[in-house]
């Protein structure tokens, strides 16, 4: 059940940065999904494809998937949430100064490009 949970803020998370900064897959999800579910690195990589399938790469997840590197649970539910997440974040940034979207976008890639350097 914790994962279930897991799966659809990181789905909300990843809608509401991807409607403000149009960012999703590699930026936001494959961390999360290392970090918080603690999925590896290829997991995590061919979960994201999964869930970015249909406007993406159905031939790199199909690659992925024949190796045992996607969790199609984690994929479904984050793919669902994301779209409602990506409404959610698409008016937070239609509303906020462009000065600070920005600065928060840099802020967040700052934040987690230090966890993926300093992590082991």
């Amino acid at each position: 059940m914790i994962d279930i949970i897991l799966f659809i803020v990181i789905g909300l998370l990843a809608g509401i940065l991807s409607g403000m900064f149009g960012i999703g897959g590699g930026v936001i999800i494959v961390p999360a999904l290392m970090y918080l579910c603690g999925f590896s690195q290829l997991k995590a990589q061919g979960t994201s494809l999964a869930i970015l399938l249909p406007p993406a790469g159905i031939l790199a997840f199909i690659s992925y998937y024949k190796r045992g590197q996607v969790n199609l649970q984690a994929g479904i539910l984050i793919c669902i949430f994301l779209v409602v997440g990506s409404v959610f974040g698409a008016k937070i940034a239609n509303n906020i100064p462009l000065s600070i979207l920005k600065k928060s976008f840099g802020v967040f890639m700052i934040l987690i490009s230090l966890k993926m350097i300093f992590s082991k």
